[in-house]
């Protein structure tokens, strides 16, 4: 599967973006999908998970509360809905795929076998 984000881009503190992973192929609703992100010089962190069908989510404590995501397999497309933004999560966004929901605060990155390219959230005070 091919994966490729958008829907970055520059807000002030207290802003909302939503991010969309986009995913080629037909065979998107048999993936987890995940978003972490990362800056230069930092490992690549968790932030959220869903499972297969979308009834099951995941988050990091940094982002509960604030960031949603959600899927839709008709679209092959998960959302991440980022809501009362920091300029903590300043970071750049990458979407991954995998097979076993409840890995990606556990395992990370590793439990991803499949990475789009990143876009690039930039929050200002």
């Amino acid at each position: 599967v091919q994966l490729q984000a958008s829907g970055g881009g520059l807000v002030t503190v207290g802003g909302t973006l939503r991010l969309s992973c986009a995913a080629s192929g037909r065979t998107f609703s048999r993936y987890v999908m995940a978003w972490f992100r990362n800056n230069p010089g930092k490992e690549r962190e968790f932030v959220a998970e869903i499972n297969k069908s979308g009834g099951r989510t995941d988050y990091s404590d940094s982002v509960k509360g604030r960031f949603t995501i959600s899927r839709d397999n008709a679209k092959n497309t998960v959302y991440l809905q980022m809501n009362s933004l920091q300029p903590e999560d300043t970071a750049v966004y990458t979407c991954a795929a995998g097979l076993s929901f409840g890995t990606g605060s556990s395992l990370g990155p590793a439990a991803f076998g499949y990475w789009g390219r990143g876009t690039q959230v930039t929050v200002s005070s």
